[in-house]
């Protein structure tokens, strides 16, 4: 199979990795050739922590979906996540030196490229620059300032910024792996571009991914992203909760929450009781669901309303701001029963599942279009994106030199003198830019 045909996305969480390979049929629905999943050791919180094990575990990943595809994996799209990753909005224009000449593409990119350069803490690097509005000599509200006239544009960004030292280790994981590093995303918004439709970015509404070590929040508002935040909670949390509040092992809590647990106390009547055997000879344990609700509910109703505040922060109370398609809820922490109808309850908002089958061909199984794998999905958009993006452009010459600066990323670290890393930041910075230019063109214009 030509190797344009199809692409990898990589979701290196906190509990799973998973490599997920696909391509577009010719409905230009995502079709799923395999999947491979393995345990992830060493990553805490989204960040990883242990390089070696990382690398271990990507490679059980890639290979299982080898296996299962017969196809060969050379370049992954990443997903990145972690409590470092935080974002802001920022305003930036630039004076057009002649204003007879219609504006281009070259204007947007100088534009964007030049909140790149912005100065950020120690340590930061940014991860994603998305345009908002633009504005064209004072006129506002404008999405697609390209082919007017005008001498200044003006434009709100929404800037992604995470630490260069957890981005570095991702891609030292994924190149020490055998791979080629094609991309990186954000994972609230590969979630986002798998489960959410276009009407629901248009009225509005909140991605709400939960997963192991982090959940990850996306808003949506007109089409364009514009608030995204990373809390360091997940589900990993809640199985701990159960662990120390029952006196059992880690394996033992997992199993009960997946089986037994629910969001809502309610629920469960005071006489079901659950037997967990002992270890080693030991009388095994009996567990009230009554209890087990009660320490799943604690900690979900502090990670909501965390997710909340932010909700808040962004200004849903306002009119204009108002979140019309209310809450969708993914991730592997979103099929604990009754969440949905306890999140409802908080926020007072609509609330329904997310399920990454919006864009997955009619024949896929059951097991891939799970909330679980919203990021993988996600991810394998963006790969196929960007190789169609790839395939357009082939003949630019700057594309030859973006590729060549995203393979050179990941050896960064070696290279010490300022003089050699600069440029590549810059180029690197071009090259996502443009990839996450062209998704928003796609989505907008779909």
């Amino acid at each position: 199979m030509e190797d344009n045909n199809f692409a990898v996305g990589l979701d290196i969480g906190t509990t799973k990795i998973v490599a997920m390979i696909g391509r577009k049929n010719e409905y230009g629905k995502v079709e799923i050739l395999g999947v491979g999943k393995s345990k992830s050791l060493g990553v805490h919180r989204g960040v990883v922590n242990n390089i070696t094990q990382t690398i271990q575990s990507i490679q059980q990943a890639a290979q299982e979906a080898e296996g299962v595809s017969g196809l060969k994996i050379v370049d992954v799209v990443v997903g990145i996540a972690g409590q470092h990753i935080r974002s802001l909005q920022h305003s930036d224009y630039i004076t057009r030196p002649n204003s007879d000449e219609v504006i281009d593409e070259d204007d947007v990119e100088q534009l964007c490229n030049q909140v790149y350069k912005l100065v950020m803490l120690p340590g930061e690097e940014i991860i994603h620059v998305l345009p908002q509005e633009y504005k064209v000599d004072g006129q506002a509200e404008i999405k697609e300032p390209i082919g007017m006239y005008g001498g200044r544009l003006e434009a709100n960004f929404h800037v992604v910024v995470g630490q260069v030292s957890s981005i570095r280790n991702i891609g030292r994981c994924v190149k020490s792996a055998g791979l080629d590093l094609a991309g990186i995303t954000l994972e609230p918004l590969a979630s986002a571009n798998a489960v959410l439709s276009r009407e629901e970015k248009e009225a509005g509404v909140a991605l709400i991914d939960i997963g192991g070590g982090t959940t990850d929040l996306a808003i949506f508002k007109d089409g364009i992203i514009r608030h995204t935040a990373v809390i360091p909670f997940g589900g990993n949390v809640i199985t701990e909760d159960i662990k120390e509040g029952c006196s059992i092992i880690e394996k033992q809590a997992e199993l009960l929450k997946i089986k037994f647990g629910s969001a809502w106390p309610g629920e469960n009547k005071e006489n079901e009781i659950v037997s967990i055997p002992g270890l080693r000879g030991r009388e095994p344990k009996e567990i009230t669901l009554k209890n087990l609700s009660k320490i799943i509910h604690a900690r979900v109703v502090e990670i909501i309303e965390q997710v909340y505040v932010e909700i808040k922060n962004y200004g849903h109370e306002e009119q204009k701001k108002k979140l019309i398609a209310g809450i969708v809820l993914t991730g592997g922490g979103s099929q604990l029963k009754h969440l949905k109808q306890l999140v409802e309850y908080i926020t007072g908002m609509d609330t329904r599942i997310g399920f990454p089958n919006e864009h997955l061909a009619g024949d896929s199984d059951a097991e891939t279009a799970s909330p679980m794998y919203a990021t993988a999905v996600g991810l394998v958009m963006n790969a196929l994106e960007g190789k169609k993006k790839a395939e357009t452009v082939e003949v630019a010459p700057e594309e030859v030199t973006t590729t060549a600066a995203e393979n050179g990323q990941e050896t960064e670290p070696e290279t010490t003198p300022d003089t050699q890393t600069e440029p590549r930041k810059e180029r690197k910075s071009i090259f996502e830019k443009w990839s996450e230019k062209l998704k928003d063109f796609l989505d907008n214009a779909e």
